[in-house]
């Protein structure tokens, strides 16, 4: 049987503006050298069409040759611009995709016993910004996933996943209906629940959780709530000078996961 040969990917150059607010629902605009390059590698990520300036296509040549299909357009820097908020660095690339299937938890539950297993829950943390850099960091330190509720948690955002730098397209992100069964089915699993508490009366250097631990953090201010908290095997704070009262919820994430990993 014969077989048709990929045809290479075709090369548009056009100078018509496409809103930003023109994109359909569940479908976004990924941008920057790290995210695009991430999601051009995640075989499980959708990819629609890509923007790209002449300059920055050679960046990406080597990613672009695994998607002889994805239809590829040569822009200016001014058309660019305009599918981005003008502050977001995009480098010359954004890519329109779909959001992620939501993974289902049985795929990232398993204790595989292999070192650490690690995995982030998030109880109403809704600033992109910081589920990207939390994302980042998680990834960082190869925790297994990260898990939000369905609601009370941003969607996928070109914002979110340039503050992750590609993270979003590596670290598997959890959707859930229930935080408090979740965490239930954690601990049924193996897991051990270490909720981040700045009133918390043991440091985390002073616990020891074992090697499958789930990591909580709650928001900033408000912190966990007091169903998420009741469901921690551990309660714990950081241990930073006194002379400063907390630190940023995605910091906070970076240096608590240094600490468990250790």
């Amino acid at each position: 049987m014969a077989y048709k040969k990929n045809k290479p990917n075709k090369i548009l150059k056009t100078t018509h503006f496409r809103k930003k607010n023109s994109i359909k629902k569940g479908v976004f605009y990924i941008f920057g050298k790290h995210p695009v390059i991430a999601a051009l590698s995640n075989p499980k990520r959708e990819k629609i069409k890509l923007f790209v300036t002449e300059h920055s296509r050679s960046v990406i040549s080597n990613f672009l040759n695994n998607h002889p299909n994805l239809k590829v357009e040569v822009k200016d820097q001014d058309f660019i611009k305009n599918l981005v908020d003008s502050d977001n660095p995009h480098q010359g690339l954004v890519l329109e995709v779909k959001s992620l299937p939501n993974p289902h938890l049985k795929d990232v539950i398993n204790c595989d016993g292999k070192g650490k297993n690690i995995i982030l829950v998030l109880d109403q943390i809704t600033d992109p910004h910081n589920i990207g850099a939390i994302m980042r960091s998680a990834a960082a330190f190869n925790a297994k996933a990260i898990i939000t509720t369905d609601r009370n948690a941003p969607p996928e955002t070109g914002t979110l996943a340039k503050t992750a730098s590609g993270a979003l397209d590596i670290l598997p992100w959890v959707r859930v209906v229930n935080l408090a069964a979740t965490l239930d089915e954690l601990a049924n699993n193996g897991y051990w629940r270490v909720g981040l508490d700045g009133y918390a009366e043991k440091s985390i250097t002073e616990i020891d959780p074992g090697d499958n631990i789930v990591l909580v953090l709650g928001s900033e201010g408000k912190g966990m709530r007091e169903s998420t908290q009741k469901k921690c095997d551990f309660l714990a704070k950081l241990p930073i000078s006194p002379k400063v009262e907390s630190l940023n919820v995605s910091n906070a994430a970076a240096v608590a996961l240094y600490e468990l990993i250790k």
